[in-house]
């Protein structure tokens, strides 16, 4: 891993062009294998690739929806910082691939509608005080999409998983501010105020925590 990280950067001081650097992101990134699919009512739960990070990070949108095999809305096309950051996290642990963000696909259109996951793979540093043993869940819904309850849907089957796999507890956190995200947090069981934190993007934010 570290290897492609290193091409990388040696790729920059030669001075290639944008889109010879952009091909070469992506091809080194198809050396990275997703988990299998989680599969809820209406969603296909997809780990988002190494390839399909690869392309949206440089805005490639059409090759990111072949990648993805799904349309990929204007709503994804703003979180190119998003995507590269976690694609470095694939190259810093192989396990982030499974653990890591999921599309949503809406089965009955084909089409990217939010994408949800975990943070880090069980047991990272940053959850030692409040879930050691646990995970961080993220959830994410496009707003043409909103008020349906995908969010809901998606994160009762990503938490069914990560019990599956042994994750000893949860946690999400949310602004005090954001109604809706806070809505979806009591709905998967999420009651119980552990911590809170300042987020660099986000700022303040509470945390909530889920006993598996």
């Amino acid at each position: 891993m570290q290897a492609v990280v290193g091409g990388l950067r040696r790729s920059v001081r030669r001075g290639r062009s944008f889109r010879r650097l952009v091909d070469w992101f992506a091809a080194a990134a198809r050396g990275l294998h997703c988990g299998a699919v989680i599969v809820s009512e209406r969603l296909d739960l997809v780990p988002m690739s190494g390839t399909f990070l690869a392309w949206s990070a440089a805005g490639r949108w059409d090759d990111a929806a072949s990648e993805l095999g799904a349309a990929v809305p204007e709503d994804w096309h703003a979180s190119r910082g998003l995507a590269q950051m976690w694609w470095e996290r694939h190259q810093a642990d192989p396990a982030f691939v499974s653990w890591g963000p999921r599309a949503l696909i809406l089965r009955s259109e084909g089409r990217m509608a939010g994408h949800a996951g975990f943070h880090f793979p069980p047991g990272h540093a940053s959850l030692e005080s409040t879930a050691p043993g646990g995970v961080e869940l993220g959830y994410t819904v496009f707003a043409s999409d909103r008020g349906q309850g995908l969010a809901t849907e998606a994160g009762r089957a990503l938490l069914a998983w990560a019990a599956g796999q042994g994750a000893a507890s949860c946690v999400v956190s949310i602004s005090p501010d954001n109604a809706p995200s806070l809505a979806v947090a009591r709905k998967l069981g999420f009651v119980t105020k552990v911590g809170h934190h300042i987020d660099p993007e986000d700022g303040p934010e509470d945390v909530y925590l889920m006993e598996s």
